[in-house]
């Protein structure tokens, strides 16, 4: 089958999705797989050459907008840009977000722990909620969804530091508490990826602003904790958000939570701690 019939017969068919992070990573795979599906993209990132390499790249089917998850301002300058260009909203997907390069408590002096949460915590939680706000009328009007991304990390710990899984399990209650209050126009759901080769750094308040999730472990490494024993591409997660945008592979999901691990729920993480040397 060519793209042109992927794109005719896709499960998105003359949808509009809004993506935030869409430069690199799982958001570009999530670009990439819209676009096949049928649907038309906007993009809210943060790097100025991301966003110039999204509007060359894709041409009329993507407008990217640079701008901060954490400003309102920027959340709606990308909704506004979204509905300018394709006319309607039907999903939008909080994926941007930063890892804390699994920073333990007693590794963290207090003035970082401040610091840090204060940095990683407008992104991971306060982005997804102010993208959200901003996206609500137009989805309301459309009935569409929101889908935020979740991590390992939503569902148990190991996957990173307190302050990274403290704000992927904040997400999950994002989740429960918008699909209450957005149905029954909205459906609103998450999708939790495992480990995976993408841009994700750090915060710039721990010095790892370019430190990237990979620089510290590697494939191999993360197959071998995985029951299904194989490193995923950031492609290979974006199945599951395809389904929950569509309308007609998705009307009863709502407040659900996908955790897309490869089979890492079977058992959790698997290390023995090293104890506290205080």
């Amino acid at each position: 089958m060519n793209a042109a019939n992927v794109k005719a017969e896709g499960w998105l068919r003359g949808q509009v999705a809004l993506i935030t992070g869409g430069g690199s990573g799982l958001g570009l795979a999530l670009v990439e797989r819209f676009l096949q599906e049928g649907c038309r993209v906007g993009v809210l990132e943060r790097s100025q050459p991301k966003v110039a390499a999204l509007n060359e790249r894709f041409g009329a089917d993507v407008v990217a907008v640079q701008g901060d998850v954490r400003s309102q301002e920027d959340n709606a300058r990308a909704v506004s840009a979204t509905l300018e260009r394709f006319g309607s909203l039907d999903t939008f997907i909080g994926n941007a977000a930063i890892w804390d390069h699994a920073s333990g408590l007693m590794d963290l002096t207090p003035e970082q722990l401040d610091r840090g949460f204060d940095e990683l915590f407008p992104i991971n939680v306060k982005g997804y909620l102010l993208g959200a706000q901003a996206a609500a009328r137009a989805l309301i009007e459309s009935e569409g969804s929101i889908i935020f991304t979740l991590s390992n990390s939503s569902f148990y710990p190991g996957g990173g530091g307190p302050l990274y899984t403290a704000s992927k399990h904040a997400t999950v209650g994002l989740i429960r508490q918008l699909a209450y209050e957005l149905a029954p126009k909205v459906r609103v759901n998450g999708v939790g990826p495992c480990g995976m080769a993408s841009d994700l750094r750090g915060p710039a308040a721990l010095g790892q602003e370019d430190r990237r999730i990979m620089d510290s472990r590697s494939p191999e490494a993360i197959a071998s904790i995985l029951p299904l024993q194989f490193f995923p591409e950031p492609a290979d997660f974006t199945g599951p958000y395809v389904m929950l945008a569509s309308r007609a592979n998705n009307r009863v999901l709502s407040g659900v939570m996908i955790n897309a691990d490869a089979g890492l729920g079977i058992r959790g993480i698997r290390h023995v701690a090293g104890g506290l040397h205080l």
